[in-house]
């Protein structure tokens, strides 16, 4: 009986946990094809840094799922825009929160796939 009830319980916790399959594949292909194409401008137009940059991205997907990553980018790139108003991107908790985890799994990234 318990142990029925512990099923039961356990059941709309697997439905809703996201495996690493899924969150792979939650970045859309335009989205993976433009990080490598930017990082093999930063690393070299070589089949190496296709394979390291391609790598890469699939270790930031693995840690971070997508909406977090576009709202990291969008964060960086308004950081980027000068004036007052883009000054909240520069100081806010959230925003600082949301670039450091990028960043994070970027630096994993760098040490799996280019080390």
């Amino acid at each position: 009986m318990i142990r029925a009830l512990v099923l039961l319980l356990a059941l709309p916790c697997a439905a809703g946990a996201q495996s690493v399959a899924e969150r792979l594949n939650d970045y859309p292909t335009e989205a993976r094809a433009d990080y490598v194409f930017g990082c093999m401008a930063a690393n070299g137009q070589s089949r190496d840094s296709l394979r390291r940059c391609a790598c890469s991205i699939d270790e930031i997907a693995a840690i971070l799922p997508y909406d977090a990553y576009v709202e990291a980018e969008t964060v960086l790139s308004m950081r980027l825009t000068g004036g007052e108003r883009m000054a909240i991107f520069n100081s806010a908790v959230a925003a600082n929160t949301l670039v450091a985890e990028l960043r994070r799994a970027q630096a994993e990234a760098e040490v799996i796939c280019f080390f």
